[in-house]
């Protein structure tokens, strides 16, 4: 008989990238003198998941990560009914002393 090979969720995650882009904005640029780093994630990242990329990216080890769905918003384009792309974000607390550079 032959064995059927299963992926789990996790597998699938650890071929893609978690970490998308840096979330430049002005709320997020002042959060960065403070430590505090945003991320645009993958959607079906995880706390832990994201602990271990950045130690592997950054080489950095965070205190804290915080995760936050962004709704997609429904908009008018041209008397038609549009949406904005809904994300997922991650605020990176790093202790003091700590940094990242963002290109």
């Amino acid at each position: 008989m032959a064995t059927k090979k299963t992926t789990t969720k996790e597998e699938v995650i650890k071929a893609d990238k978690l970490i998308l882009s840096p979330r430049i904005t002005e709320k997020a640029s002042m959060q960065s003198m403070s430590n505090a780093y945003t991320f645009v994630v993958h959607p079906s990242a995880t706390k832990l998941s994201l602990l271990a990329e950045i130690k592997a990216t950054y080489k950095v080890t965070p205190i804290k990560i915080n995760i936050t769905k962004i709704a997609r918003q429904y908009t008018f384009i041209r008397g038609k009914i549009g949406t904005t792309a809904g994300i997922k974000k991650a605020v990176v607390f790093l202790k003091k002393g700590d940094s990242i550079t963002l290109s």
